[in-house]
């Protein structure tokens, strides 16, 4: 009992201190990688405004650049997708602290997408150049798509999307409630139909743009399915009545 009452008396404070470093060093982390999101959207927008620029004209070798960014590509699908089952979740959840697992599946999210676009390779040829009234309707949708995803996002809790609530120790809804809001009541995944409205209508569409355009939406195809049974599994009755509601997951009669 001495011993124990001495312990409280001297190791109280340090053990006080060291939980508020670490209180300190959470927040920091759910902070950083909120605005390694943010960053990485904005340089999303600056990469792309660079594959504007053609890389020549089109010649059988740009197939190995063509692949090159494939792979590349593909280390961030991996990031998605192998973080999405189960089993590698679990694994997760065991290393990181619960508050902090949506910050650091949005840090690596951000910094992989990053590293891809800064790794790029250039492609070339130009695929095709809207003039005269195709540019303007080509401006149009593209424009369609940005505000399709501001509206989206504007029906998510983009602080705890980020993982930011959950870092703070704020209150929050979970991320599986169900949002049926919006563009949410025309397609299943608004978000991802803008983002396709947005990468395959700008005016000049480069060899570069146009296979980050194609690589970019086979992704959101590959991972919707992936999405929806996470869904499905949290929400159970209430995500298939849902689904048989609104009927299309992306593209309105088509998919």
């Amino acid at each position: 009992m001495l011993h124990e009452q001495v312990f409280k008396i001297y190791h109280a404070p340090t053990l006080h201190i060291m939980c508020g470093h670490v209180r300190i060093a959470s927040r920091s982390f759910a902070l950083l990688a909120s605005l390694a999101f943010v960053a990485s959207l904005g340089y999303f927008v600056y990469s792309y405004a660079q594959f504007g620029a053609s890389a020549g004209p089109w010649h059988v070798g740009a197939w190995t650049v063509v692949l090159q960014n494939v792979l590349l590509f593909s280390v961030f699908v991996l990031h998605h997708v192998v973080l999405a089952r189960r089993g590698p979740k679990q694994s997760l959840r065991q290393l990181v602290p619960a508050h902090l697992h949506r910050a650091g599946y949005v840090a690596g999210a951000a910094v992989l997408f990053a590293a891809t676009l800064a790794l790029w390779q250039p492609v070339p040829g130009v695929a095709w150049t809207l003039t005269g009234l195709w540019f303007f309707v080509g401006e149009a949708i593209c424009l369609t798509g940005v505000v399709l995803i501001g509206l989206s996002l504007s029906k998510v809790d983009l602080p705890a999307f980020v993982g930011l609530r959950q870092g703070l120790g704020l209150a929050y809804q979970p991320a599986d409630d169900l949002n049926t809001d919006g563009p949410y009541r025309f397609v299943r995944h608004p978000v991802y139909l803008g983002w396709i409205l947005l990468v395959w209508t700008l005016p000049v569409m480069t060899g570069t743009r146009l296979v980050f355009a194609a690589i970019s939406t086979a992704y959101l195809l590959l991972v919707i399915p992936i999405e929806e049974r996470s869904f499905r599994r949290a929400l159970g009755a209430e995500y298939e009545a849902y689904a048989r509601k609104v009927r299309w997951r992306i593209l309105p009669g088509l998919y």
